[in-house]
């Protein structure tokens, strides 16, 4: 028996508002929304957006990269949409920006 990865989903006070953040930085749509739980189809990235009274303590145990042909241009679309850089970051023949989405939530965009 093999595991297949289907979707990742973000916890959140708010899901519908910050899923629309995130069509929005992905170009996408809403797929489902059922109120407590919503679905953006970004192909082949599904994200779901779930209800969670709690607040987020910490960074993130994980988190979601991004890939950007571009990826100054994409780090200044994002912070003008909202997300906060948190720090840049380069190895031998790669680099990415750590970013914050509106909710304090990381992610990263390469390129």
């Amino acid at each position: 028996m093999a595991l297949a990865a289907k979707m990742i989903t973000i916890d959140c006070a708010e899901p519908r508002e910050l899923a629309d953040w995130w069509a929005q930085a992905l170009g996408v749509e809403v797929a489902e929304d059922f109120g407590d739980f919503v679905v953006l189809a970004a192909r082949p990235l599904v994200l779901g957006f779930q209800r969670a009274p709690e607040r987020k303590p910490v960074k993130n145990r994980v988190h979601v990269d991004f890939d950007a042909a571009d990826r100054k241009a994409e780090v200044d679309r994002l912070v003008r949409l909202g997300a906060t850089v948190v720090g840049e970051h380069t190895a031998p023949g790669f680099a990415w920006t750590t970013l914050q989405d509106p909710v304090g939530n990381e992610f990263c965009v390469a390129g």
